[in-house]
Formats: C-alpha cells, structure tokens, sequence
C-alpha cells in the first residue's frame, strides 16, 4: 500500500530564505525498479541511492523535459542510469558483472553485503543532463568517481561545477528479515548566494549555516524511514527554529517510456547485415533495460521499415 509519506521530495528555505533544502523519501517507486530487475542486494543498494540522489538534483532545476543522472566506470558495477522527468516519472537500471562483483567482494571478505558505491563502481565519472527537447542547448556537468560514499560523489560535483556550499546525505534501509522492501531517503542543504536571501542586518551567515549543518546531521535514520511521520514534520522537528518555509512537494512514480513502436524505429536504422545477425527463427526479440518488457518483431516487419 503507498504511503503518502513517501515517494515525493518537499523543498523549503530557512533562516529568511538564505539557505534553501530538499527532503527526499522513497518506498513504492524504488521497489517497483528493483523488482523489475532482480538484482544482488549490493547492486539494488547502489541503484537505490542513485535514485534519490537523481530525484533529489531534478527537483533543484526548472526543466521541462528529462534529467539523467549517469556513471560509467570500471568497476564491477560499470553503468548506472536514473532519468527523471519534468512530470516525476523515474526509471532506472544498472550494468554490472556478477563474476566481477563477486570476486571484489570476496577479496574484500564483504560476500553480498551492502557496501558503499564507490567501492563498487570503481574509477570513472558521474554525469548529469537535462534535456528539454530537440530545440533546446543540452546541458550537462560531469565530475570524477571520487569520494568514499554517492554522498560524497554529489558533493564534489557540486563544489567543483556548481560551487555553492551544500550539504547532503543519504539515507539506506534494506530489507530485513521477511521483508522485502528497500527504503532511501535524503536530506540536502545549500547556502544561497547573499543576493538570493532575505538577509536580515547583523545576520552572521557563516554562524547561521554551521548551526543550520548541526540540524540536518541530527536527522537519525529510523525518523526519516518512520511511516508515521510526515516529511512537513520532521522537517519541523529539525528546523522550527529557523524560520522554516516549506515551497512545494513534488510527487514522484515509475515510469517508463519505452514502446513497441519506439524500438521497432531503432531497429529500422539498423543494416539489413546487422538485422540478419540478430535474427532468430525468423524472430527479432529485444528487452527494455529500464522495465525488462520483452519485444518480439517478425524479421520482415524490421527489413521493410
């Protein structure tokens, strides 16, 4: 059953607007992805992070189109892709190699453990795109795999290609025991510049930001995974006292955007050579990486496309 609690992201601003947030809570949309992939528990987690961090970086922009959050690298764990939409659709898979997986893990003496992404993920980069269409200038940034945790991965991007002091953590909770539902949540903080602020006369901003720092960091994980609370309250619990404006909430769902026709339009920019090669019994099947729907096409409905 979906709990309202969850699966949206609530934006506010405290201390008059100098500071602004993000409060990101998942349940229904995570499960729905993972379940479609069936991946190994250290995978899903990785996945699972990726999501509220996409979701939590598309709710920062005004965009009407798609934001994809992407790393490639060499780890076991080579490709990660999140796509976020305008409307707060989400989809995502993950590439890795179980052989891979399995070896580093077993090196590490962590055997299907949860283990933080970068040591899974290895060295490569993290990107983020916005598209908004054909007739629009892409935009992108892209940072280096570097840090200990994807908390630590989103910083650095943010102070190297945004360089706006911010602050963030994400949140995990796998299943346990008979259950088999993930959780991920997460809490950002971003300093805005002087002239974006209401900025109050003898305000000191750096005092303001450290104190605003200790807040957030006191969120403890069983509050932000607690059912019972709303995300309205637990952001009161952290920052009553900060002149808390809660802006907007955006809801979020699975979707995906592949169709028969869509992949069938693929196929048809393939050489006749490439289409033979795929064949098989006359048959031409495909599978969608983000939901795993299957496709069957006839080799003379691909050829005369």
């Amino acid at each position: 059953m979906q709990n309202n609690h969850f699966d949206n992201c609530v934006a506010f601003h405290i201390d008059n607007g100098a500071f602004r947030g993000r409060l990101v809570r998942m349940n229904e949309v995570i499960n729905t992805i993972l379940n479609k992939h069936k991946y190994p528990l250290p995978v899903s987690a990785v996945l699972a992070e990726a999501i509220v961090l996409a979701a939590m970086l598309a709710s920062n922009l005004k965009y009407k189109g798609l934001f994809t959050l992407q790393t490639q690298s060499n780890g076991p764990v080579s490709l990660i892709v999140v796509d976020v939409t305008s409307e707060g659709k989400i989809r995502a898979y993950a590439r890795f190699d179980e052989q891979r997986l399995t070896h580093s893990q077993q090196l590490r003496k962590t055997d299907g453990q949860i283990e933080p992404a970068p040591h899974l993920m290895g060295e490569g980069h993290l990107a983020f795109t916005v598209d908004q269409g054909p007739d629009t200038e892409l935009y992108q940034g892209v940072v280096d795999l570097q840090g200990k945790t994807m908390s630590e991965l989103a910083l650095r991007y943010f102070k190297q290609s945004e360089q706006i002091d911010t602050w963030l953590q994400l949140y995990l909770k796998a299943p346990e025991g008979d259950s088999q539902s993930w959780q991920a949540a997460g809490l950002m903080l971003q300093k805005l510049p002087e002239i974006g602020g209401k900025i109050q006369e003898g305000d000191d901003l750096n005092a303001q930001w450290e104190e605003a720092k200790v807040f957030a960091e006191s969120l403890r994980e069983d509050e932000i995974f607690d059912a019972e609370l709303s995300s309205a309250e637990l952001l009161h619990r952290l920052f009553h006292a900060n002149n808390l404006v809660i802006s907007k909430s955006i809801d979020y769902s699975f979707g995906c955007r592949c169709s028969r026709e869509k992949l069938l339009n693929t196929l048809s920019g393939f050489s006749p050579e490439e289409i033979e090669s795929m064949v098989e019994k006359n048959k031409i099947t495909a599978e969608c990486s983000f939901c795993s729907e299957k496709y069957s096409f006839d080799k003379g409905e691909v050829l005369k496309q």
